[in-house]
């Protein structure tokens, strides 16, 4: 049984390119095209197509938002972004919508074939031409959202000054002196971002390095 594709670009050259080179491929069948998102919605409804191929940038309704409306109703297709956009609001915005996959037009015509093959299979699909700035991304995310670390030292002043003991008896506790505290206090104060002792000791009960129990 052939899949049906839906092919939707607001450009005519290259929606007969994809035509041509789809075509071409054994069990795929390449059954309307679309020239922009209102006429995408509405074969999509007719067609009930198993891929649709969908430019971003299109006059009328953008493919985003056509992309959004389809998939709000469970119509069971599955879209492929095809865009000549490579930012990263573009990509997580199509893949909020309800994408399965993204390719940049200057990718390679066997990728467009392998994502085909991937998002029927339901797994998703992210070109080679963008999977690097995506991956990025999310490591730079992942480094800003990493947890405070506090020292071993600013971890047990934390829990003193969450228990109500002054700058002199935590120096006398610690053995250490008054100056060297107030020191780790400010680096504590600067590391969380937060400079009152009542949201200190906050901190700390959700933290679990105090239950103020003792």
């Amino acid at each position: 049984m052939s899949v049906k594709i839906l092919i939707a670009d607001d450009h005519k050259i290259m929606r007969d390119g994809l035509r041509q080179l789809l075509e071409k491929e054994a069990g795929m069948d390449v059954i309307a095209e679309a020239k922009d998102g209102f006429e995408t919605m509405e074969l999509a409804e007719q067609l009930r197509p198993d891929i649709i191929i969908m430019d971003i940038s299109m006059s009328g309704l953008n493919g985003m938002d056509a992309t959004r409306h389809i998939m709000a109703k469970e119509m069971g297709c599955r879209i492929i972004a095809l865009s000549m956009h490579a930012d990263k609001r573009f990509v997580a915005g199509m893949f909020e919508a309800g994408a399965m996959g993204y390719l940049l037009k200057d990718c390679a015509y066997d990728e467009l074939i392998k994502a085909i093959q991937q998002v029927l299979s339901g797994r998703t699909y992210l070109c080679s031409l963008i999977s690097g700035v995506v991956i990025h991304d999310y490591v730079q995310r992942l480094r800003k959202s990493k947890p405070v670390q506090l020292s071993l030292r600013e971890k047990e002043i934390l829990q003193l000054l969450a228990e109500g003991h002054n700058t002199k008896q935590i120096a006398d506790k610690l053995r250490v002196s008054i100056k060297t505290v107030e020191t780790h206090r400010q680096h504590i104060m600067s590391k969380l971002g937060i400079f009152s002792i009542a949201d200190l000791t906050k901190y700390a009960i959700r933290e679990g390095l105090t239950s103020l129990e003792s």
